[in-house]
């Protein structure tokens, strides 16, 4: 009996973890995602305030708060569907919750591991 409960406990983690999967965002490190934004079906998008924003971010990045009410609006006003979208944030955080939202949405998100934080460490450029 205990040997048919373990089998049907993997079973379902097999089956709820595909799920889980198909219809998440995905992470990428800086390198990648330098080379992810550079496509053109990809819409670049820094979900930091206005104020973080204006100090510095990853050229032609559009800025939509994810900490402002109406943030699923303004994206689903912003952006098209039918491309790609690349989210980042600070630290990774907040643009992983943005990511939830637009996944939510119907929109296909990437987002960038360790914020703008990793980006400037690794050396890589932001436009003011």
């Amino acid at each position: 009996m205990k040997k048919y409960l373990i089998i049907i406990s993997g079973a379902l983690g097999l089956l709820f973890g595909a799920c889980k999967s198909s219809s998440d965002y995905q992470n990428l490190t800086t390198d990648r995602f330098e080379e992810f934004v550079t496509k053109p079906d990809v819409q670049l998008v820094d979900v930091r305030s206005s104020e973080e924003f204006i100090q510095g971010h990853l050229q032609g990045a559009i800025n939509i708060d994810v900490q402002s009410d109406d943030f699923a609006d303004r994206a689903s006003a912003m952006l098209n569907k039918k491309k790609k979208v690349a989210v980042y944030c600070r630290s990774g955080r907040r643009s992983a919750n943005a990511a939830q939202q637009l996944v939510k949405a119907g929109f296909k998100v990437t987002n960038l591991e360790g914020g703008i934080v990793d980006w400037q460490v690794a050396g890589k450029k932001v436009v003011k």
